[in-house]
């Protein structure tokens, strides 16, 4: 399920970051008479939503005749056409409610469901294609590889299931009981203790057929449930053909209710990946189960990799980290998150990484999963781990999943980029777009060569990863591009390009500036697209934690020259094999663009390199500023040393990017470094403070303001500073008492606790207990563990009092209503329901009620915030002259008021005019 995001500037505007699990305060009690409530009136309606006035601004309502479809993404509301924010789905997934402040929603005259970065826009795909594009259908590739993990080992493969239960573990963060089930493929003949992979597949439906909807999980009688985990027997396959232990598990009870978890199921999946390690260490150790002592002796409980697909590639980022906070119990050394979801900024030190982003995946369309690598690289000082990216253009977000592939899968399925045409980069019939089975091929090469690399050492895979273009033969046409941060062992750096530079290091016409993010001021780029910026667009649970900071160099003539200075200590650079740097151009900019790198040596002898020479990575993305494209990512320029002749390695002086190629142009710079291919060192426990914080619950009070105050802790004192990001995620409340918290905490050297600060607003008037989360993320020089503190703001005032009074009224006066009050204002919808009770008039000859045709029961309410509300019957006009008559209302329901003592009746009488 896709990113949530705030961004002014695109119109996507979110209230803070929600917390789910606050459905009470969007929906009233069911009524025994089985008729809704009334609510505030709306200012804007249409067939299926409605846009009603709350107190902190409008609520927009959508119901759909089916439920919202299952996707990594969150489901967002457009008004006109305007994405306003992600919308809080009720437990049916047939409602979709949020709360904006943006006030055209109150001339709402169309509401929809969309997703972040919708790709179903017709006339965008129809001038999608850029002039850059026909470059990238025969764009540059490295060379083949000997070896192809793709390909099939040596081993034959022995498949097997187990299934202890549709509800056999109870999951925290979740609350509600998973299915442990996976499917285990095992190298036939393999002697000795085997690494061993976990896969775990994402969000998507967990149940078809009939019956569908009555309950999440277990599936209803009549249903079947979908089998995810099956999806990835290529990559499992491979591996296991290998001499690998492969186990692919199913989450299918987290995909049924994850819409109410706090942080979207991340804790939940990373519990289910450990409780079926500890499984396994049972069954390698001492047997039993379904396996008896089948694999007693078999399987590496300290080699162990985590593939993670979609939300699963959260879930596996995070059960990394768990497992390091735990005491590193299972050697957790390799992660890959393939086209995941990140939507609390968790960074992974210590474990080797690399994150597979499809460029045309249409549910995690921004490619979120970016910033796994830019908040992880320079995480911790010290850490030795490898990490890359592998950007595969022509892939979507679910074919990698033969479970979520038409033709294939067994279950409903689709292509998630949605176009059929074949107009631009990412649609059906492009011809740069990849086949179900060309795309799977790529997947089953990147994730088996990983882990054959990371966790066999089998170092033949090394060009896979390290950014030097090789390629697999298995993985066909595809056009891929990894970046890579060697270890520390085989890198010096020379600049991140995330702080000014010094004075006088750009001369000519040019200027260098560090930028950050999407908006405001110092922001990279402006562009109309949604989900184009992976590396600064906006975090879920995070949307104020700073993002990648780069230098954008720009410039009006060829004079312009940036030039770094090494220091002595850093001249000698003979034992590496390339310098390498990441760029990219300014959207803003031509499509192509050019500089030159040089390197100067201590005599003054210099080798010049264009980059357009070893690299595209200043040529733009395909597609043209429609459906989230192109993407703006920066990608690799690697210069060989060996390819610099004349220049002393071992006393360099000067590193120069000069813009003598292209008369005018912008791109951005990172991450400047000399380096050499190397595995590093990737290890369960990171060696660095764990920073957590604690949960609060306070009471509102009465007056002023009062403070929930969190508190952060490191786990220890270290010499560094610690830097970690703090927000709040606040719920879809109507009204809020809790203020909108974003900061940086610090923790100075020696420091171990510090307090966040969230303002509450009190009052007197009676309201719910508001729930509400401080979300921790992206932090530096610590390990990120009990990343959100739970808040809770009790409410401290009595229920005002609830009257109805009787009505006196005569023949032929129309809607007439009955006094409802309350004694003092309340925050609370009040809703209430009973049934019309005929006395000596009857319903629908003497007096009609809310309903036609006539019907006996009653519906009123009080809205937010207000002392009178409604209760409203209709009387009827006659031409007979009869006595007085009377009905009675009769209320056995009221929602909002505590303690109340029911029935209450209220008559109506009605005075003959004849």
């Amino acid at each position: 399920m896709e990113s949530w995001f705030v961004d002014e500037r695109k119109t996507v505007r979110v209230l803070g970051t929600i917390t789910l699990g606050m459905a009470a305060l969007l929906a009233v009690a069911p009524l025994t008479a089985q008729a809704a409530i009334p609510e505030a009136p709306s200012v804007a309606k249409g067939k299926q939503w409605d846009v009603r006035a709350v107190p902190t601004g409008y609520r927009v309502t959508l119901r759909l005749d089916a439920p919202v479809p299952v996707r990594a993404s969150m489901p967002l509301l457009a008004v006109n056409g305007t994405p306003m924010g992600v919308a809080k789905q009720s437990a049916d997934g047939r409602t979709l409610t949020l709360i904006t402040t943006d006030k055209a929603a109150a001339d709402a005259h169309d509401v929809q469901l969309v997703w972040p970065g919708d790709l179903g826009n017709a006339s965008a795909r129809a001038t999608a294609v850029g002039p850059t594009d026909a470059y990238w259908l025969d764009a540059r590739k490295g060379p083949l590889l000997k070896d192809d993990p793709g390909k099939a080992g040596k081993y034959k493969v022995e498949t097997a299931e187990y299934n202890l239960g549709d509800e056999a573990v109870l999951l925290p963060g979740l609350g509600q009981k998973s299915e442990l089930l996976g499917k285990v493929y095992a190298p036939v003949g393999a002697v000795g203790k085997r690494p061993l992979v976990v896969f775990l597949h994402g969000r998507h439906e967990s149940c078809y057929g009939d019956g569908v909807g009555d309950k999440p999980w277990p599936c209803p009688k009549g249903a079947k449930s979908v089998p995810s985990y099956r999806g990835y027997d290529g990559p499992a396959k491979a591996l296991a053909s290998s001499g690998y232990q492969v186990v692919s598990i199913s989450s299918n009870a987290i995909n049924a209710y994850d819409f109410d978890a706090y942080d979207g199921g991340a804790q939940a999946r990373a519990e289910l990946v450990l409780d079926h390690l500890a499984l396994w260490k049972k069954w390698s150790t001492v047997g039993g189960g379904p396996f008896g002592a089948k694999y007693v002796g078999k399987v590496d409980l300290q080699n162990v990799g985590l593939m993670g697909h979609s939300r699963g590639g959260e879930g596996v980022t995070r059960a990394a980290v768990v497992n390091a906070d735990r005491g590193g119990q299972y050697g957790i050394r390799a992660v890959l998150p393939l086209a995941p979801v990140d939507f609390t900024r968790n960074a992974v030190p210590g474990v080797a990484m690399s994150v597979l982003l499809p460029y045309c995946d249409g549910d995690v369309s921004d490619l979120q999963g970016q910033k796994y690598y830019d908040d992880t690289r320079n995480s911790i000082t010290g850490d030795g781990a490898a990490r890359s990216t592998v950007t595969v253009l022509g892939a979507n977000h679910n074919f990698f999943n033969t479970e979520w592939t038409p033709g294939l899968s067994v279950a409903p399925s689709s292509d998630d980029w949605g176009g059929e045409g074949n107009g631009a980069p990412c649609d059906a019939k492009y011809a740069g777009r990849l086949k179900a089975k060309e795309q799977q091929a790529v997947g089953t090469a990147y994730v088996a060569g990983f882990f054959r690399l990371q966790l066999g050492h089998e170092k033949q895979f090394l060009p896979l990863f390290d950014g030097s273009d090789a390629r697999a033969a298995t993985a066909g046409k595809a056009v891929v591009r990894v970046v890579a941060q060697a270890p520390l062992a085989s890198r010096r750096d020379v600049a991140a390009f995330d702080k000014a530079l010094p004075k006088g290091a750009v001369t000519g016409k040019a200027t260098a500036a560090v930028c950050v993010g999407e908006t405001g001021k110092g922001a990279c780029l402006t562009t109309d697209g949604m989900g184009d910026a992976p590396h600064w667009d906006p975090a879920a649970f995070a949307s104020h934690a700073p993002t990648l900071a780069v230098t954008k160099l720009s410039w009006t003539d060829k004079t312009g020259v940036l030039r770094l200075n090494l220091p002595t200590v850093q001249r000698d650079v003979h034992k590496y094999a390339a310098l390498s740097f990441r760029a990219a151009p300014n959207p803003a900019s031509t499509p192509t663009t050019d500089l030159t790198v040089r390197v100067v040596d201590g005599r003054g002898r210099a080798a010049a390199v264009p980059v357009s020479t070893v690299s595209d990575a200043l040529v733009r993305m395909p597609g043209n500023k429609s459906s989230g494209l192109p993407k703006n990512l920066l990608r690799t320029v690697r210069i060989p040393l060996s390819s610099l002749k004349g220049v002393d390695l071992r006393d360099v002086r000067a590193i120069e990017l000069r813009t003598d190629r292209v008369a005018k142009g912008s791109a951005y710079l990172s991450d400047l470094s000399f380096s050499s291919p190397g595995l590093g060192v990737s290890a369960p426990v990171v060696a660095a403070p764990k920073v957590s914080v604690t949960d609060v619950t306070t009471k509102e009070g009465d007056k002023g303001t009062t403070y929930a105050n969190f508190v952060v802790r490191l786990s220890r004192p270290t010499i560094r500073t610690v830097v970690v990001y703090a927000e709040t995620s606040l719920p879809f409340a109507e009204v809020m008492p809790v203020g909108d918290v974003a900061q940086a905490v610090v923790f100075k050297p020696g420091q171990v606790r510090q307090t966040v600060r969230v303002p509450i607003k009190a009052n007197t008037r009676d309201s719910y207990d508001i729930k509400f989360d401080v979300e921790l993320a992206a932090p530096r020089e610590a390990l990120l563990t009990k990343s959100f503190g739970h808040g809770v703001v009790l409410d401290d005032d009595p229920s005002p009092k609830f009257t109805v009074g009787n009505l006196t009224t005569a023949e032929g006066k129309g809607e007439v209503t009955f006094p409802v009050r309350l004694s003092a204002l309340s925050d609370k919808h009040i809703g209430f329901g009973g049934l019309w009770k005929d006395g000596t008039a009857v319903l629908g000859k003497d007096y009609h009620g809310q309903y036609d045709p006539p019907e006996h029961t009653l519906t009123g309410g009080i809205e937010v915030a207000k002392l009178d509300g409604e209760l409203t019957v209709t009387v009827t006009d006659d031409k007979v002259k009869e006595p007085t008559e009377t009905f009675t209302a009769y209320i056995d329901t009221v929602d909002g008021i505590d303690g109340i003592k029911l029935p209450i009746t209220a008559t109506g009488t009605i005075l003959d005019n004849d």
